[in-house]
């Protein structure tokens, strides 16, 4: 599978896509982008596009914020399997995500809450090497037609 980079113009119209990205908080809107535009390829749209892109957001945010080796990247990968659209963000960090309860001042700790609330499921697997990666389904109602 080709590498894809935050400098890669185009989005190809293919049923997975990898994106790696400097350990930075500037890119979680690019990856964010990205998505976007993967998504208009596949021709998914409206709540479930929405809802992918909150979903990406959330766990790229915790992926450049993780406590790890400074330097390091973080894979994000998109995956359209017939009606199951797959959400994946890697990183270096052996850190597990664990939910919070965020008090009503605070001004983090919701991200995995909207995740349980907005995927058809998500979970936590051993990156090959080293770190985790992050992972979140949505189903897609309608399929969309190449």
């Amino acid at each position: 599978m080709p590498r894809r980079t935050a400098e890669a113009a185009t989005p190809v119209a293919c049923k997975a896509v990898v994106h790696q990205y400097p350990r930075h908080r500037r890119n979680v809107g690019r990856a964010r982008d990205a998505l976007r535009r993967q998504l208009a390829l596949w021709k998914i749209d409206g709540e479930v596009a929405d809802n992918a892109v909150l979903l990406l957001s959330e766990l790229t945010t915790n992926a450049v914020t993780a406590k790890t080796t400074p330097g390091r990247e973080i894979r994000v990968r998109f995956e359209l399997n017939g009606p199951e659209l797959r959400l994946e963000v890697s990183d270096a960090s052996d850190g597990q995500p664990q939910p919070r309860c965020a008090g009503p001042d605070d001004e983090s700790g919701r991200g995995l809450a909207l995740v349980a609330a907005l995927a058809d499921a998500w979970g936590v697997a051993p990156r090959t090497g080293v770190g985790k990666t992050v992972w979140a389904r949505l189903m897609v109602s309608e399929m969309p037609t190449s």
